[in-house]
């Protein structure tokens, strides 16, 4: 049985938490003492039904203000498949939370308030999750019970968000009407909504297509940990490509060439191995192999650099990024010092325009930067692989993650 990975995204009080409540409730994902507890405080508070949106704002802070501020992560299963949620917020200022929850996500949900429409925060989130690479976005336009199931309605909001889009790389994008209160079209389709004649929004995460969102052609192996054991044997995950025993591979940055003989998996030898298992690689011959070293192809192989041109979001309070700006860069299992070496523009993710002046980045803006690293990276554009295409920044005091960055050639 697959995983899938989703985040949800929208403007505040368009009900995410409270359909992420729904899903856990009717797939049967919460415990009894849970759902009496939540019966509890939604009395308290004088809610006259069961509030499920108290199953992820678990924080107090957040019941509290009834606002989500932190990535909540919560875990359920049906018999098709294995879910993660990314409960990330609506708030401007969390666009680095967004962008953490999103990152790893296969699909992302953006919420839309049926009585409100497409609103700034639902076109922010949009071009988040397109300039994050996920693979399938979903529009649930929630709250249809509040607009009378009104076909109209829907169809408004599919015009508006669809010409909004056409300028996004969304290479899928469904649209479904819901009411996560009631659960319309969450888990069944929905007999108020006849004129509907997609999925339910459960239908489409149990079967939406992910195996082919990963890069299955271009072998990328970083290697994480070296085991002394009675050989040599080389721990990690794989971040793209396929291997199998006997295949050639070549070890960077040596660009020594070598074969695989064995293939160890969590329970023993495998045949095959692709992305994102985690195995250890058995290889041929005697080659000096050190963490954050990666295996390839020898006729595939990632660039080698140390200039980078990435697009980043800046994700710590009460500082700024700037050029000259001294940074560690962790890109897979490979640390290097860098320096900023200049900012090109910062981008309002409001409006897509780039303001060229800009000399610095502050909390959650994100921006076009040239890294200088002191030692190759070995990458891919974020485009043809998230894993080799993606990156932290870190203050090398701290430890503080800062930064997460996406590299590409042409800003």
């Amino acid at each position: 049985m697959d995983m899938l990975r989703f985040a949800t995204a929208g403007s505040v009080d368009d009900g995410k938490s409270t359909l992420i409540g729904r899903l856990l409730f009717d797939s049967k994902s919460i415990f009894e003492d849970q759902l009496a507890a939540v019966e509890r405080t939604s009395a308290a508070r004088g809610e006259e039904f069961t509030n499920l949106a108290l199953l992820t704002d678990g924080l107090r802070a957040e019941r509290e203000q009834g606002i989500t501020i932190d990535v909540a992560y919560r875990y359920f299963a049906t018999p098709r498949r294995k879910f993660i949620i990314a409960d990330t917020p609506g708030h401007i200022q969390y666009t680095r939370n967004m962008v953490t929850g999103a990152s790893t996500a296969d699909l992302a949900i953006i919420l839309v308030d049926a009585r409100k429409g497409i609103l700034e925060q639902s076109r922010r989130h949009a071009f988040l999750a397109t300039l994050l690479r996920v693979p399938h976005l979903v529009v649930a336009i929630n709250k249809m019970d509040l607009v009378d199931y009104d076909e109209a309605v829907y169809e408004r909001i599919v015009a508006e968000f669809t010409e909004f889009a056409a300028g996004l790389d969304a290479a899928d994008l469904t649209f479904i009407p819901i009411s996560a209160l009631h659960g319309d079209n969450v888990i069944e389709r929905s007999p108020n909504m006849p004129w509907y004649e997609g999925p339910s929004l459960l239908h489409l995460l149990e079967h939406v297509h992910i195996a082919s969102d990963r890069n299955l052609v271009d072998v990328r192996f970083p290697v994480q940990y070296v085991i002394r054991d009675e050989g040599r044997g080389y721990a990690g995950q794989i971040a793209g490509g396929v291997l199998r025993p006997g295949d050639e591979v070549v070890h960077l940055p040596s660009g020594s060439a070598t074969t695989v003989e064995r293939i160890d998996g969590p329970a023993g030898p495998v045949e095959e191995a692709f992305a994102p298992m985690s195995v250890a690689l058995r290889l041929a011959g005697d080659i000096d192999i050190s963490r954050g070293d990666l295996i390839a192809r020898p006729g595939d192989r990632p660039r080698a650099v140390q200039d980078v041109d990435a697009t980043v979001c800046w994700m710590a309070p009460g500082r700024t990024l700037t050029a000259g700006s001294k940074l560690l860069v962790k890109h897979t299992t490979r640390t290097a010092s860098a320096e900023v070496a200049d900012l090109a523009y910062r981008l309002d993710v409001n409006t897509l325009r780039r303001d060229e002046t800009a000399t610095e980045l502050g909390l959650n803006e994100i921006g076009r930067v040239s890294l200088r690293a002191d030692r190759p990276l070995f990458v891919d554009d974020y485009a043809r692989n998230r894993r080799t295409g993606g990156f932290i920044l870190v203050d090398a005091e701290t430890a503080e993650t800062v930064a997460a960055g996406m590299i590409s050639p042409n800003g």
